[in-house]
Formats: structure tokens, C-alpha cells, sequence
């Protein structure tokens, strides 16, 4: 269901749009085959844009819920592993076969863990240095020059309400 209503070509472009198969070189030449004076053309296009915009909304909240949800079962797997895990550490039984599954409590790969107990020394520590953007652009804004950097011109959007 649309928000707006949408005439022919426009309903048109808007299922095109939908369309991830439809490349854009077939949007943009649909949308220049659309006949109409610049207001008729803008009110069209901003139909379409809210359009789009309201179920780019639904679809994030979607994937939201979704990736919440896959949390949710992510979070009940580690429970159930753990608890696995430390019944067989306290029953002794760290390997055995059944009709179906293998299990193994096995070492972790990788390197081992480190913990720091203490002062390091200096010739195991690593220095660095980032650039102190915020310190920079307040000067340039102040209007000094400084010849390792500049401010870009402010871009442009379109805006629509």
C-alpha cells in the first residue's frame, strides 16, 4: 500500500524502483520519459521519495527485530554450552561418542592469552600519534593558514518536508 497515490507512470517508476533486478540506466530513462512541468515532476518525485523512505523505515525496524531475535537464540546456545561444558568437567566425562554427535572438550587454538601484571617497560610499548583534527579546524576556522590541511566547501542536499 502506498502512502500517496500514485498515477501511471509514477506507479510505474515506483515498481521499477522495487525491482532490485531493474538497473539504473531504465530508472533514469523512465524518468526522463515522464512528461510534466518541473512542479508537477518534484511533487512525483517527492511522493515516491516518502514512499520509499516509509519502507526503508520498515524494513530497518524489520532487521532490528531480527537481529535482536538471532541474539536472543545466540545468547540460549552459549547457556546450553556452558552448561554442557561444565557437566562434563564435573562429571569427568571430556569425550565419549553417541548415536549421533562427537564430544570433545578440547584447548582453545590461537595464541594464548596475555595479561599485563604490571609496569611494561619502555621498549615494549608502541607510541602513537593521531592528529588533532578538532585543534585543526578550530584554527583554520579562526582564519589561520596552515599549509598541511584546508577546509572543504560545505556540500549540498535537497530537502523535502
Amino acid at each position: 500500500m502506498n502512502i500517496y497515490e500514485l498515477t501511471g507512470n509514477y506507479e510505474h517508476l515506483l515498481n521499477m524502483l522495487y525491482d532490485e533486478d531493474v538497473d539504473e540506466k531504465a530508472l533514469l530513462d523512465t524518468l526522463e520519459s515522464i512528461e510534466g512541468d518541473i512542479e508537477d515532476k518534484a511533487e512525483g518525485y517527492a511522493k515516491i521519495i516518502k514512499e520509499l523512505e516509509a519502507q526503508s523505515k520498515a524494513r530497518k525496524e524489520e532487521a532490528k527485530r531480527l537481529t535482536e531475535s538471532a541474539q536472543t537464540l545466540d545468547n540460549r546456545i552459549k547457556m546450553l554450552k556452558s552448561n554442557l561444558f561444565n557437566c562434563m568437567k564435573i562429571t569427568g566425562k571430556t569425550k565419549f561418542t553417541t548415536n549421533l554427535f562427537s564430544f570433545n572438550i578440547v584447548k582453545n587454538g590461537g595464541k594464548q592469552p596475555l595479561t599485563i601484571d604490571g609496569d611494561v617497560p619502555k621498549e615494549y610499548t608502541k607510541t602513537v600519534i593521531e592528529n588533532d583534527t578538532s585543534k585543526i579546524r578550530q584554527a583554520l576556522e579562526n582564519g589561520e593558514n596552515l599549509p598541511f590541511a584546508h577546509l572543504e566547501p560545505r556540500g549540498e542536499r535537497l530537502s523535502i518536508r
